[in-house]
């Protein structure tokens, strides 16, 4: 019998976040303990009903969102994580993640992610915000810290725009996941 890995999904407030949901029921499928994160804009695309369901695990929206017992649940989350995966990540996430700063639930499990756990990357943005001089820098910057990433894609952006921008496929992220997993 295998052992589930505990997978802690940060969502953040692009329009890809609603893949997400696809994302959070492939990790369930492959035996993964999914908890979910959903940043304040990321609620302005999707609600936490979703992930609840499929992970059948309550849904982090605030950084005080308690539950039973006396250990924060952002700190316990940071705990207990194997695999820290931010998808859909945006520039802003990115920046937050590569300067440190700790002020919604998401950008403080990761300030305070157990050292054994992996962290995976995948951004969607406008391109010429991914291209941005800023953004690539805060990439390289987590990037020399061991954080991985895995896109962003070509093809039409929800801006109108056609470029490097979209969210790598739902299905190849959980399969890098799993990857790291192992």
């Amino acid at each position: 019998m295998s052992v589930s890995k505990n997978v802690v999904l940060g969502v953040t407030g692009s329009i890809a976040a609603y893949r997400a949901v696809d994302l959070a029921s492939l990790l369930v499928k492959q035996d993964c303990q999914v908890r979910v994160i959903l940043t304040a804009d990321a609620q302005r695309f999707i609600t936490p009903l979703p992930f609840k369901t499929l992970s059948r695990n309550p849904v982090m929206t605030d950084l005080y969102d308690e539950e039973e017992g006396w250990k924060p649940a952002h700190i316990r989350l940071a705990d207990e994580a194997d695999l820290l995966l931010i998808a859909p990540a945006t520039a802003q996430t990115i920046a937050k993640l590569a300067l440190g700063l700790a002020d919604d639930a998401l950008s403080c499990v990761a300030l305070a992610l157990n050292p054994r756990a992996k962290i995976l990357i995948a951004p969607a943005m406008n391109g010429k915000m991914w291209l941005h001089p800023a953004t690539q820098q805060n990439a390289a910057l987590l990037k020399s810290r061991g954080a991985e990433f895995i896109g962003p894609e070509e093809g039409l952006l929800s801006c109108g725009y056609d470029g490097l921008g979209r969210l790598w496929p739902v299905e190849k992220v959980a399969a890098r996941a799993m990857e790291l997993l192992r």
